[in-house]
């Protein structure tokens, strides 16, 4: 790739990664609403997925053309810039009151999503054939096992504030258009994400050596960033409509599809491997979920205040120094 086309390439990239979400997002919510299932559902499950959309083509694209260290340091670079970055410029807008049980069950459960990566790709270590960290077909299964518990919790979850009769006020209302309409805005969708993912990812490998930095950086910085801001505009939106549950719960919910659907699902269709040194980034994955919960636990009524978000933004600038040196 020529020099001078790498940086128009990606940024086209990234646009088409967004759009073609966007679209995907779009047309399967409102076949859904065809069918007469619920904004709420299709929230937490059809627009949660469609976010994450961008990670997943990036990740498996990268993966197929043998280079994983793109895919994976895209999902775990996403996943750091989401709490560190995302909800901390989030919080600089306005203080996010959190609702009970994304301190109690969907943050730990984001948690354990990032140990159950950390094990799987360690479990080589102990096998006679070590060949390296990584993600086999049946520890991708296994994965995606844990995905299902999660799913499993959401519909528990509905079922819970059905029988309250309770409803999720402020979110996202989605609307239900022509047939047609609905499945053209899939097949663009999918289209433009799979143009979108290409370029991105042959834009990186080719930045990477224009800068002489490893591919893995460039994922877990400039890539992670560009492939998170369908997460960063809809965590704005919802922070300056006062709908902290949305901007949180879209965040964490990202984090674990991003973890156990992504790296689950590429794992599946082709063995993952890892570099050791991802292990450092599993890490910062876990403490920075550990740092929300440490400054829900201090504040009143579970809050993110103002100067919780400019510490998560200054440590997301120290996390992206130490990978300066790190390389």
């Amino acid at each position: 790739m020529m020099e001078f086309l790498v940086y128009p390439l990606m940024l086209v990239g990234f646009y088409g990664l967004i759009k073609g979400a966007d679209f995907l997002v779009d047309g399967s919510s409102s076949i859904a609403k065809r069918f007469g299932i619920s904004d709420l559902v299709v929230g937490l499950t059809i627009v949660s997925l469609g976010t994450s959309m961008p990670e997943m083509v990036v990740t498996i694209l990268s993966v197929v053309e043998g280079k994983p260290d793109v895919g994976v340091g895209n999902v775990l670079g996403s996943n750091i810039s989401n709490i560190l970055l995302i909800l901390g410029i989030t919080a600089t807008i306005r203080t996010l009151n959190v609702s009970r049980s994304t301190v109690y069950s969907e943050i730990p459960f984001s948690i354990l999503a990032a140990m159950v990566i950390g094990f799987v790709a360690n479990t080589n270590v102990f096998k006679s054939s070590f060949t390296g960290l990584g993600i086999d077909r049946f520890e991708g299964v296994v994965v995606l096992m844990f995905l299902g518990i999660f799913f499993l919790y959401i519909t528990t979850l509905i079922a819970e504030e059905r029988k309250a009769d309770k409803t999720l006020t402020g979110g996202p209302s989605y609307t239900m258009m022509s047939l047609p309409k609905s499945i053209g805005l899939i097949l663009a969708g999918m289209a433009l994400l799979f143009v979108g993912g290409k370029w991105v990812v042959d834009g990186a490998i080719a930045l990477a050596k224009l800068m002489q930095m490893s591919e893995a950086f460039i994922s877990l910085t400039i890539i992670a960033i560009g492939t998170s801001l369908p997460e960063l505009m809809t965590s704005i939106v919802a922070a300056k409509k006062g709908n902290a549950d949305v901007a949180i719960g879209n965040v964490v919910g990202s984090n674990i599809i991003n973890l156990l659907w992504i790296l689950g699902l590429s794992s599946v269709i082709l063995p993952t491997p890892m570099n050791v040194i991802s292990n450092q980034d599993i890490y910062v994955v876990v403490l920075a979920s550990l740092m929300l919960l440490i400054f829900m636990g201090i504040s009143k009524r579970h809050a993110i205040l103002r100067w919780h978000g400019v510490f998560l933004i200054a440590m997301y600038v120290l996390y992206t120094l130490f990978l300066i040196f790190r390389e």
